[in-house]
């Protein structure tokens, strides 16, 4: 069983390098910053593509050790995997699920962090598929008859899911949108959780500028970030919004369904 600690032990599951720097960069700093294990397992994107050594810089920048990588391709980036990998979205989903188990098992973390449902306001594929596979997998974990060979089961206390509520976009809406991207917001009511990573801005910039080839580019959002005016862009950094989805007991009657 999980035993939460003070500051409870965080691995984050996202689509790509440079999802865990922005999404949860500030999260991420923060529990290391304070003793907690962290790690990051990483779905896209091969060992030996170019943007491998990129997250273990920006792995290092945040105290969340080295990438763990599923080992799948991107869905729009042939480059994500020199060596011919099957996409993310095209892998059997059993196959996706173990493989995430085992990081799991292995991380034994109190809290798993991940995509939400909608693929992160641009709605990519590999987000939504990435959330899919996170939520069978946290679920599996705990289960000894579920893939027995990924290791002793262990099942963390909550899973969050990284998110933008509508209200709180702020200026990373028209940044988007200044690049022709789509924006899916969640209702505010989604949001359980806001944090005001303002501490660690310094930190989950850094990171994020550790995905050099992103950085480059004109409209991945890591070089848009780059062409702002440091106080617009810490701004849109220093906030990070979650959804917390329950694994323990439901509160109330334990005799009835309860809302």
């Amino acid at each position: 069983m999980t035993q939460l600690t003070a500051v409870p032990s965080l691995l984050g599951v996202f689509a790509h390098p440079d999802d865990e720097s922005l999404l949860a960069g500030g999260v991420l700093a923060q529990h290391a910053a304070a003793g907690a294990r962290t790690a990051v397992v990483t779905a896209t994107w091969t060992a030996d593509s170019h943007r491998a050594p990129e997250l273990c810089d920006a792995l290092g920048v945040l105290g969340a050790g080295t990438p763990r990588l599923l080992g799948y391709a991107d869905a729009r980036n042939p480059a994500s995997a020199p060596g011919g990998a099957v996409r993310l979205v095209d892998a059997p989903l059993d196959e996706a699920v173990g493989r995430l188990v085992g990081h799991i098992r292995e991380v034994r973390p109190d809290i798993v962090i991940g995509h939400d449902a909608l693929g992160q306001l641009t709605g990519h594929p590999d987000h939504q598929r990435a959330h899919q596979i996170t939520l069978l997998a946290v679920e599996a974990a705990g289960l000894p008859h579920l893939y027995p060979d990924a290791g002793e089961p262990w099942q963390p206390a909550a899973l969050y899911t990284a998110t933008h509520s509508e209200s709180g976009v702020g200026r990373l809406g028209p940044l988007l949108q200044s690049v022709g991207k789509t924006l899916l917001a969640v209702p505010d009511t989604y949001v359980t959780t806001t944090v005001d990573v303002s501490p660690w801005a310094s930190v989950k910039w850094e990171a994020i500028c550790a995905h050099r080839s992103e950085v480059a580019r004109p409209r991945p959002l890591p070089g848009l970030l780059a062409r702002l005016p440091e106080p617009e862009r810490n701004e849109i950094i220093s906030t990070e919004q979650f959804t917390r989805l329950s694994l323990g007991p439901a509160p109330g009657d334990p005799h009835k369904l309860v809302a």
